[in-house]
């Protein structure tokens, strides 16, 4: 009998071609597992009004870990327009399933580690001062806040009465008190103290457990005094506990620039909702881009591990298909650190390393190469042979069909 149950959640475009490699991958590396499909994107959407059903948030209830693809998502006016006749005109409203997960579920600690693999064409080099280049390792794991912030959702386009009334006691809303209804979005940024003292609790605690020296808050409250602010007196006051571990406190704008100026003095990163999504896909440039860059969204009782790419639907239709699996590998890899099978992870990161330092076997990404239909005549590797490149350094192989979508 299967030690684990895994909900596989496809979803849209290379979604449903970067999940199977990373399922292959689990095997070959002895991960005992059920896989339980469950339906999830732009496909539910179309077709039964909603892009998380209620029988996927059922599984991820009673299995409590998830494997997620990707999303397809498109701009408001584009949404209706998209569903199948027999659900046009019944003020059906899109929400982005992944953040719907995180909510429902209060996968509050989204966890990103941006870790470059010697040999990566892709990473980042800079110029020594006597000449020739240098590759400084990079190994930052980002901690972002996933439920609140300005991803909370609470926002209005022509907000009701009520909201302007109540905007208008402060004093900073003047300018704004006569604009019309019509021509004001408002979107508000929401920031708790106990969700802020989780997220840099689950930082430091991560810091310690794997040996990093430092922890930076990454905010800006010189501006946003309030939000900003809080996030940085909850960080001094954890840090407390952890006195071996320096707090570093840097501003957002700032910090993209220190990025690429000394990324390797960087450790454990915290931040709220949307700087800890610009700062981890920041630092996921300067090891590889989308294609390396895997994150994992952590709550009380679920979890669910996802590669931070989108559905790319223009790769979606190739054969062979063309894109990077890695990030999914690496995805699952970090599933693997959360059900306690850590031998297995590093024995899947140590394979990609070898893969990658290798060098035989790139994906047109690594080859700094266009993708598309003509780039495996140009010696890029296709999706599958970059894993079976990776199942060779592991010294063993499976296969493993998946299939599944949300079509009525």
């Amino acid at each position: 009998m299967a030690k684990h149950t895994v909900v596989t959640m496809p979803g849209d475009g290379i979604g449903n071609q970067v999940l199977p490699e990373a399922i292959r991958v689990l095997d070959a590396v002895g991960f005992e597992a059920n896989y339980v499909h469950a339906d999830i994107g732009w496909e539910c959407w179309r077709n039964e009004g909603n892009a998380l059903p209620k029988r996927t948030i059922e599984l991820l209830r009673q299995h409590k870990v998830g494997l997620f693809g990707a999303i397809t998502s498109k701009p408001k006016k584009e949404t209706e327009a998209d569903l199948i006749p027999a659900l046009k005109g019944k003020g059906l409203q899109y929400f982005s399933p992944i953040v719907s997960m995180r909510q429902i579920f209060n996968l509050d600690i989204c966890m990103r580690p941006c870790l470059s693999f010697p040999g990566n064409p892709l990473n980042f080099i800079r110029k020594r001062p006597e000449g020739g280049y240098e590759e400084p390792k990079v190994d930052v794991v980002v901690f972002r806040q996933n439920t609140e912030g300005l991803y909370a959702g609470v926002e209005w386009t022509n907000p009701p009465q009520l909201v302007r009334d109540a905007l208008a006691t402060h004093s900073k809303f003047k300018p704004f008190s006569s604009v019309p209804g019509v021509d004001l979005a408002i979107s508000v940024r929401i920031i708790t103290r106990p969700a802020a003292q989780r997220i840099c609790e689950a930082a430091f605690r991560h810091a310690r457990t794997f040996g990093y020296k430092s922890v930076t808050i990454c905010e800006k409250p010189n501006v946003l005094r309030e939000t900003s602010g809080m996030m940085e007196e909850v960080a001094k006051e954890v840090q407390k506990q952890y006195s071996e571990i320096a707090l570093w406190s840097t501003n957002i704008d700032a910090q993209t620039m220190w990025l690429t100026k000394n990324p390797e003095d960087y450790g454990v990163i915290v931040a709220s909702n949307l700087f800890g999504d610009v700062i981890s896909d920041a630092f996921a440039g300067l090891v590889g881009g989308l294609g390396f860059a895997a994150s994992g969204n952590i709550g009380e009782e679920v979890a669910v591990f996802e590669p931070t790419h989108g559905s790319a639907p223009k790769y979606a239709e190739l054969k062979p298909p063309i894109v990077n699996p890695i990030a999914m590998i690496l995805s699952a890899a970090m599933m693997l650190d959360h059900l306690g099978e850590t031998e297995k992870a590093t024995k899947v990161r140590s394979a990609i390393a070898a893969v990658v330092a290798e060098g035989k076997v790139r994906s047109y990404d690594m080859m700094r190469i266009p993708g598309g239909a003509k780039s495996i005549a140009q010696g890029a590797a296709s999706t599958t042979q970059i894993t079976d490149a990776i199942l060779s350094k592991l010294g063993v192989g499976a296969e493993k069909e998946y299939a599944g979508s949300c079509r009525s």
